[in-house]
């Protein structure tokens, strides 16, 4: 069992800035201002619809308005890119988030880039990109921004010390790697290609596993008193990934026989847990976050174009 002293709770954190999103929403309201998030879902994948139906309920939650623009797998690159110029047009809307994965055939950066960017909620567009680059962040990817303020509301001292970022994403590990080093850490970007993992990664004070592989960051790639936050999210529905990743434990033994499914992130909690000072767990660490600083990008994007 883990001290619950060493769990970064994100849960409790990203609740935290919901409430102080609402509380904005709130004051927008009395200056006749209501946020607006259009998400566009391309397709029928079954984890893109949950996601998309979570950040709907969220911002009805937090007083926002929203509206899901739905669209068939079948649908062009031109069509794709005419709706989201669309809504670029539409005063009324303050957030657009293009839903990823997009179908086989669709190609992700020109609609990204085709996006206005002051709408841009997901921080993607090649300007927002470059604005947190030259240090002047304007709309910044939800999840590395996320972590940040978890590690910040949770006391994590930046200056100066190791962070290793383990994956290069330019959803994650990029702009991640990015805000560590506006932070004044000290920062190392892995990847694929890295030799010898586990020797970088033993070197951290923090380290960021957003790599996208199971459990790949073990015992062997921590010291002891490191600071670890997890950001993988992956579903094991095979018994013997459960008795691997977490034996013993009975909590995600009952979540497994009663959904057959457990989530495990890219790091092997188990193992790392006793080694790390402090540790975010999958679920309820970096996902709670993402969706929360969605919201916070939303409203920040409303004032913004009104500037209020």
């Amino acid at each position: 069992m883990v001290d619950s002293d060493k769990i970064l709770n994100g849960s409790r954190v990203g609740g935290e800035i919901q409430t102080e999103v609402a509380d904005q929403v709130e004051q927008l309201a009395q200056k006749g201002v209501s946020p607006r998030l259009d998400v566009i879902l391309v397709g029928e994948d079954p984890a893109s619809k949950v996601y998309v139906g979570s950040k709907a309920r969220t911002s009805e939650k937090l007083g926002m308005r929203s509206q899901t623009h739905v669209l068939p797998a079948s649908i062009s690159q031109d069509e794709l890119e005419a709706r989201v110029d669309g809504l670029n047009d539409d005063p009324d809307v303050d957030g657009i988030l293009v839903q990823l994965p997009l179908p086989a055939g669709l190609d992700p950066q020109p609609v990204l880039g085709r996006l206005d960017p002051a709408k841009d909620v997901d921080g993607f567009h090649p300007e927002n990109v470059g604005l947190l680059q030259k240090g002047f962040p304007r709309l910044v990817p939800c999840t590395p921004a996320g972590v940040m303020e978890l590690l910040q509301r949770e006391s994590i001292e930046l200056q100066g010390r190791r962070a290793v970022v383990v994956g290069r994403s330019d959803i994650v590990g990029k702009p991640m790697a990015m805000l560590l080093l506006h932070a004044h850490a000290t920062v190392t970007l892995c990847h694929s290609r890295t030799r010898d993992l586990a020797a970088v990664t033993r070197e951290a004070d923090i380290l960021i596993a957003a790599v996208g592989v199971q459990g790949l960051i073990g015992a062997e790639h921590v010291s002891e008193g490191t600071v670890v936050v997890d950001v993988g999210m992956h579903r094991i529905t095979d018994q013997e990934l459960v008795d691997r990743y977490f034996p013993g434990n009975e909590k995600k033994a009952a979540v497994f026989e009663k959904r057959g499914a457990v989530l495990a992130g890219d790091v092997d909690f188990t193992q790392v847990a006793p080694i790390a000072s402090r540790i975010t767990p999958v679920p309820g660490g970096v996902g709670p976050l993402t969706i929360a600083m969605l919201m916070a990008n939303t409203v920040r994007a409303a004032r913004l174009r009104r500037s209020i």
